[in-house]
């Protein structure tokens, strides 16, 4: 087997956690300590999370303006770049990625694989705290798409727990317009974050989606969670 050569590290900020930036052959891999965050062999679950919240937006009444989506977490842009495919010419995305470094390898080593998706004049790309981005807002965005970690919990950092919490889901409803979705990606199921949805206000569809885009690989889940009332 080839080895994988290490190409880049960074620091989550707020964390202290070390990301590495591997290669092997033509694939990229991200790792958190020995934990494969993401990887270019794995990509299927990351574009679902896009093509099927775009799917469920469709179903709502037309709007006069396109719809605005809140993408947590970069990563390798899967999931962006799906959305993009998805979308038509007045969709607007907003990028939130908190690793500044997760940009700046997009932009070099893995320049091929961004394929151009964050000069798309529909993307804004902020550096931080998808967190903060979604406290402050109010009705502002169609779909937030969540997949800052490995599942509803704080992996890369602790300070995601609020996220997840019932407190952070109360603000992603609130920062959703009138129909919005709250799109949660997980690698495995979780029946207590479940009912912590409920328990927030929210009607959830649970998909069980494979990690690989032709069918394959292990089993992931995504949320899809409308507001109750």
């Amino acid at each position: 087997m080839t080895p994988r050569e290490l190409l880049a590290t960074a620091i989550v900020p707020g964390g202290g956690e070390e990301l590495h930036l591997y290669s092997r052959g033509g694939d990229f891999m991200i790792l958190l300590d020995r934990a494969e965050l993401m990887s270019t062999r794995m990509t299927g679950s990351e574009e679902a999370l896009a093509v099927m919240t775009c799917e469920r937006l469709g179903k709502r009444p037309r709007q006069r303006q396109g719809p605005h989506l809140l993408i947590g977490g970069y990563g390798m842009g899967f999931t962006l770049r799906a959305a993009l495919a998805a979308l038509d010419q007045n969709a607007r995305i907003t990028v939130v990625e908190l690793v500044p470094e997760i940009i700046d390898w997009a932009r070099g080593p893995m320049a091929t694989l961004m394929a151009g998706c964050l000069d798309d004049p529909r993307v804004t790309l902020v550096q931080g705290d998808v967190g903060a981005v979604i406290a402050e807002a109010s009705s502002a965005y169609d779909a937030i798409l969540l997949d800052v970690d490995n599942g509803p919990d704080g992996l890369t950092r602790t300070d995601n727990n609020r996220l997840y919490s019932v407190r952070g889901l109360v603000a992603a409803k609130r920062a959703l317009a009138p129909g919005g979705v709250l799109a949660i990606w997980s690698a495995a199921p979780d029946p207590v974050f479940v009912r912590r949805l409920a328990s927030s206000g929210f009607r959830t569809e649970e998909v069980v989606v494979r990690a690989r885009s032709n069918g394959k690989g292990p089993r992931h889940v995504i949320w899809f969670a409308t507001p109750a009332d």
